[in-house]
């Protein structure tokens, strides 16, 4: 049987359509094997503890050159994880030291910082801190391998809120799969004592289209609503308030019951308003200070309305020195739909 020009060069056409389109599912599986692979070999767990995140404050291994200066040393390494951030719902995150956020780490103005970061992740990864320091110090480059390591040594200053963060491109990915976490440099004169806490408002784009999924603070969303923050009447709160979300150009804090003394940065010891919210972005933040006069459940939130419903918002509960708070104004009540 003979065979016309016209369909040899149709069965090419489909030949090189075929190739095509095989290539790219190849291609496309190829990519997938790798990331699903890659995320076989992550630790399954969950690790992400709000209630230790809140308060846990860490001050390095402390010790004293020969000038005097103290110097504080840190260890992190960035691990892949997958974690449940939600009943059921797993995230593939790219951690320091194996939560989200990373660990909150403090020095006084004037000490020596000395961070040895080790990259057992599965890319490229730095630490750029926010603060003040020498180039080669500044976390841009060199980028670290996976299997590598390298050590950022500066002075911590100034004194104020900052924050850490991977600066590799592209930089939202990164952050959004949880590389970041607190820098505090307390001032040489101390602030008033206080209880205080860290707060990181952030995000989850589960599905990794650039739009987020989950709001919340201090990583799982809705946490604080159910385990309420206990604080005494009278006692002075002080929030450490960082905007770590990704993918939406502000994020901001609600209080409710009482208004704050806020101040930006944390640069100052004087504050710079007084109010009930404060708005943020990507990466700002701000020292908030307050005390509740009355006792009982007091709610805080995002007044970005889309954010509370998606995870981001909880209660304080204040409670008299040494009493708990009525009980007919509990969270466990207000948040059950069975009344249990």
């Amino acid at each position: 049987m003979s065979i016309k020009p016209t369909m040899v060069v149709l069965l090419l056409a489909i030949v090189i359509l075929t190739g095509i389109f095989v290539t790219n599912a190849d291609y496309n599986t190829s990519n997938r094997e790798v990331h699903i692979s890659s995320m076989h070999n992550n630790v399954e767990r969950s690790s992400i503890d709000p209630d230790k995140f809140l308060t846990n404050f860490d001050y390095g291994r402390v010790s004293v050159l020969d000038d005097g200066t103290i110097l504080r040393e840190f260890t992190i390494t960035v691990e892949d994880v997958r974690l449940e951030i939600a009943p059921n719902i797993y995230f593939d995150a790219w951690t320091y030291n194996g939560s989200i956020p990373g660990p909150t780490l403090r020095a006084t103005e004037g000490d020596r910082v000395r961070v040895t970061f080790i990259n057992n992740g599965s890319h490229p990864h730095t630490i750029h801190f926010h603060g003040k320091h020498p180039a080669n110090m500044d976390g841009v480059f060199p980028m670290i391998p996976p299997g590598g390591r390298f050590v950022y040594e500066f002075t911590a200053e100034p004194y104020g809120l900052h924050l850490y963060h991977c600066h590799v491109s592209p930089v939202a990915e990164h952050i959004n799969r949880g590389l970041y976490g607190v820098f505090i440099v307390d001032p040489k004169i101390p602030r008033e004592q206080a209880k205080e806490m860290v707060m990181v408002l952030n995000s989850y784009d589960t599905d990794f289209d650039r739009e987020n999924n989950f709001y919340t603070v201090n990583g799982i969303p809705f946490y604080y609503l159910k385990n309420p923050i206990e604080v005494k009447r009278s006692e002075l709160v002080r929030i450490y308030l960082v905007n770590m979300t990704e993918f939406d150009p502000i994020n901001n804090f609600h209080l409710h019951g009482d208004l704050f003394k806020l101040y930006r940065t944390g640069t100052s010891h004087v504050p710079d308003e007084f109010t009930d919210m404060v708005t943020l972005s990507q990466g700002e933040r701000a020292i908030l200070e307050f005390r509740y006069d009355y006792p009982g459940l007091y709610m805080f939130h995002a007044h970005v309305i889309e954010f509370s419903d998606k995870g981001w918002m909880g209660f304080f509960k204040v409670v008299e020195d040494g009493y708990g708070s009525d009980d007919s104004n509990d969270a466990r009540a207000i948040n059950s739909d069975d009344g249990n």
